[in-house]
């Protein structure tokens, strides 16, 4: 497990440049996405199909779709690592750091370059499968993706709130600081169950609870 350091913040460039590249501030995302994906809705709906039924479903299809992005992507991307150099620099580049320094409110989303191209990526690759459905899917898609960044952050920078969705910020703490190989799920648990990642203590606890 990663020695955990909470205050500071891990150096991945000598760089000056680079290294401010790495850096950013989760508006800057925000203000970047948000009114991209209003815009291709708006033209989804204007210029190829008025549905607004079609919209909503592909819309949310593309969501939900994010959810599995996100689980497989921390699961087998993030926390990929093997005995050789570039593949642990590899790991700290993309996720070590975060792990080493949880509490860096800078490196809590990704930088808007690399996410850029990681989006224009996949935009292409949606157009070349779905045509004009992947102006819909994409949105969808990319709205997943800040609801996640947005909840990870703030489990990162706040304290977590007095309701349920305090069960969120505990769950990802037991991936920081108990079971880095379980938990990979963010936003949510869902996928954790489906593939078997689910925390043993908490499986352990349900079945006592559920044994009353």
């Amino acid at each position: 497990m990663t020695n955990v350091k909470v205050k500071g913040s891990g150096k991945l460039f000598d760089n000056k440049v680079l290294e401010f590249l790495t850096r950013t501030n989760p508006i800057i995302i925000l203000g970047m996405y948000i009114p991209l994906c209003c815009f291709l809705m708006w033209y989804f709906y204007n210029y190829i199909t008025p549905s607004a039924g079609v919209l909503t479903l592909v819309f949310f299809i593309g969501f939900f779709s994010w959810t599995f992005f996100e689980y497989i992507l921390h699961r087998y991307v993030f926390h990929f690592i093997n005995e050789s150099v570039w593949s642990k620099r590899f790991h700290y580049f993309v996720h070590g750091v975060h792990h080493e320094y949880p509490k860096d409110k800078q490196r809590l989303v990704m930088p808007p370059v690399p996410s850029i191209i990681i989006a224009g990526t996949f935009f292409l690759f949606f157009r070349l499968i779905m045509g004009d459905y992947a102006f819909l899917f994409f949105s969808g898609f990319m709205i997943g993706y800040l609801t996640y960044a947005m909840i990870h952050y703030s489990m990162h920078a706040f304290r977590p709130p007095h309701n349920f969705t305090k069960f969120l910020w505990d769950y990802h703490n037991i991936h920081h600081f108990r079971h880095p190989d379980k938990a990979f799920g963010v936003s949510s648990p869902f996928w954790d169950m489906v593939f078997g990642t689910y925390p043993p203590k908490l499986v352990k606890k349900q079945a006592t609870v559920d044994s009353h």
